[in-house]
């Protein structure tokens, strides 16, 4: 039929269905080549060229394995090392330890002839005492000098601290000396009752086990009471002979007796005296023997 146009032939798509990222060519692209061209290109020419060596994998088991097989070594030569020198380190530790024995024997070894020495230089002083003069003279010399061990009546004397010792009083018989007013007992405090008795007519004094001689010095050290350089601790335990009942009673009365109830009053010092029928005091431990010769130069007028 002529006169009517003719439609243009439908083509079909079923050849070619559309994807459904076909939107999306750009991110397609990419996925698709991950690896750039460029590197592509140079691993195929490496490869052709017989560069590649071994495969990385067996490389890095090698390189392990050497690294351990080194790790090893070490090891095993330290600890040969620490047991070829563990012996040496006991050895001088036991020789160290065997000079501190010996340098500790040598010092107990000294210090007993040090005693014996003292003790033979106290016997040689005694001895010199006992001169011509009489056996009566020389063990009343002995005993005033303290050199001979003595008993016989006299009385006891303990002085302590306040119960609350370091609570502070006011007023007093220390006045202002630098020593602080508390409870305490302090040298100056036995100085004067030890010369108190002395002058009561005491014929030997101990404190505390230690006899006092003519030269024996009462001191402080802080707190601490030294008699001949040798710490007390209280109770102070005084002991004198001599005809007990008239000792007790005149130290009571003297000024230095009084001094010690204003002690007791003031700061609470503990003090109570008591007469006894035996005391016994021990030799001091070393005696300073001193000669004196009369002079055989005129006097002038």
């Amino acid at each position: 039929m002529c006169g009517m146009p003719q439609e243009p032939p439908i083509r079909s798509n079923a050849a070619r269905p559309s994807r459904p990222d076909a939107s999306m060519s750009l991110i397609t692209n990419v996925m698709d080549h991950s690896l750039d061209d460029g590197y592509a290109e140079a691993a195929a020419r490496k490869k052709a060229a017989g560069e590649s060596g071994m495969p990385k994998t067996v490389r890095a088991e090698l390189g392990l394995a050497a690294g351990l097989v080194l790790a090893a070594l070490v090891v095993t030569v330290g600890a040969a090392q620490a047991r070829v020198a563990a012996p040496v380190v006991a050895k001088e530790r036991q020789e160290l330890i065997d000079r501190i024995d010996r340098e500790t024997a040598a010092a107990d070894r000294l210090e007993g002839a040090i005693d014996k020495l003292r003790d033979d230089v106290s016997a040689r002083q005694r001895q010199a005492l006992r001169h011509s003069g009489g056996d009566a003279r020389a063990d009343l010399v002995g005993v005033l000098a303290g050199a001979t061990e003595v008993h016989g009546p006299g009385v006891r004397l303990v002085v302590d601290d306040a119960k609350e010792a370091g609570s502070g009083g006011s007023g007093g018989p220390r006045g202002a000396s630098g020593f602080s007013d508390t409870g305490r007992v302090r040298d100056r405090d036995m100085q004067r009752v030890v010369n108190g008795l002395w002058q009561s007519g005491a014929e030997a004094v101990s404190i505390n086990g230690q006899r006092l001689t003519a030269l024996s010095a009462i001191r402080a050290a802080g707190d601490a009471i030294l008699v001949d350089n040798r710490p007390l601790v209280p109770p102070y335990t005084v002991l004198a002979v001599g005809d007990g009942n008239r000792l007790k009673t005149r130290f009571q009365d003297s000024p230095d007796g009084l001094y010690l109830d204003a002690l007791r009053d003031n700061y609470g010092i503990r003090a109570g005296i008591s007469a006894e029928s035996d005391l016994r005091l021990p030799a001091a431990p070393s005696v300073i023997v001193r000669t004196a010769q009369p002079s055989t130069e005129k006097g002038t007028s």
